[in-house]
């Protein structure tokens, strides 16, 4: 597994320049952004921890999903993604928080798709959210690393443009 050296290293500076820091709500991904988090050049001064939640009742005792709502989509919707966003960075008391949830396996609950959702929060509120879709004959690693390798993608933009702003 090869990660883009220069997309770690502009994400590492943005974050400890802004003086912000970031923690992940995994689904679907399965750890590889926390993977990915831990592997950028000083990641302990801007990186909180992970947290992989791959059970609905799991979603619901740590990151308050609603059970309800979760059941009848199979824990894969854009509301659930960012309801995982929200409670990840209270949990890990951190100012960014990215969530993913979907699939990387075609089965019956995709409608035979693989396709993800992520979200991205910043202090608080939900800056972006993404819904991705792959082809069904995708395996399941290639599936999860390029969600990571596009996710992380997005949020060096949503960071250049925050520091724009500022």
């Amino acid at each position: 597994m090869e990660f883009q050296k220069n997309l770690f290293k502009y994400i590492s500076e943005s974050l400890i320049v802004a003086g912000d820091t970031i923690s992940v709500s995994e689904s679907v991904t399965s750890g590889c952004l926390q993977l990915a988090f831990s592997q950028m050049p000083d990641a302990s001064l801007f990186y909180k921890g992970g947290i992989t939640v791959y059970t609905l009742p799991e979603k619901v005792r740590l990151l308050q999903v609603d059970e309800y709502e979760a059941e009848d989509c199979d824990c894969v919707s854009e509301n659930i993604v960012e309801t995982m966003a929200i409670h990840g960075a209270k949990l890990f008391e951190s100012d960014w928080s990215i969530a993913t949830t979907g699939y990387c396996t075609p089965i019956h609950n995709s409608s035979y798709k693989i396709f993800a959702f992520f979200s991205f929060a910043y202090k608080g509120e939900i800056v972006l959210t993404k819904k991705l879709e792959l082809h069904p004959r995708t395996h399941a690693l290639n599936a999860q690393l390029y969600y990571t390798e596009f996710i992380l993608g997005c949020l060096k933009s949503e960071i250049n443009q925050l520091l724009i702003l500022k």
